[in-house]
């Protein structure tokens, strides 16, 4: 029995070594995305290690009645597929904060809450410091009005350096 542990731990680690693979240490672009109403996101990803990575979004938003910011941290594993692609898994969470000018007396759903989210992906890193991903993003909301379940899926364009 101690001999198919130690034989499954040395393939598990011969395995994760094999599709370990060299990220980029900074890429900072836009993702792209409905983000539950933000839009476009400052993206930022910063390796921690040789498979793993934090990736750190701000979206801003402000409009005729509305202002709103949101924060996003995601701690990301990140596969080797084939080639130049790559698939990605992370958890994190967030803050994030509305406010709307209401019309209507006494009615007011401004609120700052958190969130927690998930993140899955694929991405493809180009010859040129040039990275395309694509995403989903499942958030869930700890608010007064925002305490549902939102996927946002985005395309992320970002400079690596």
């Amino acid at each position: 029995m101690k001999k198919l542990l130690l034989f499954s731990v040395a393939l598990l680690g011969f395995t994760v070594a094999s599709n370990a693979q060299d990220i980029s240490e900074n890429a900072i672009g836009l993702r792209l995305g409905d983000s539950d109403g933000f839009g476009a996101e400052i993206s930022y990803q910063r390796a921690l290690g040789d498979i793993n990575r934090l990736e750190v979004d701000l979206g801003l938003r402000s409009g005729n009645g509305y202002d709103g910011f949101k924060l996003a941290g995601i701690y990301q594993w990140v596969w080797s597929l084939e080639g130049d692609f790559n698939w990605y898994a992370g958890v994190g969470g967030g803050v994030a904060s509305y406010s709307f000018d209401s019309v209507e007396p006494g009615f007011d759903d401004s609120e700052t809450f958190i969130f927690a989210a998930g993140d899955i992906g694929i991405e493809y890193n180009f010859d040129i410091p040039l990275q395309l991903s694509l995403d989903i993003r499942p958030e869930f909301g700890f608010g007064d009005y925002r305490d549902d379940l939102d996927f946002d899926i985005a395309l992320g364009v970002r400079y690596q350096f």
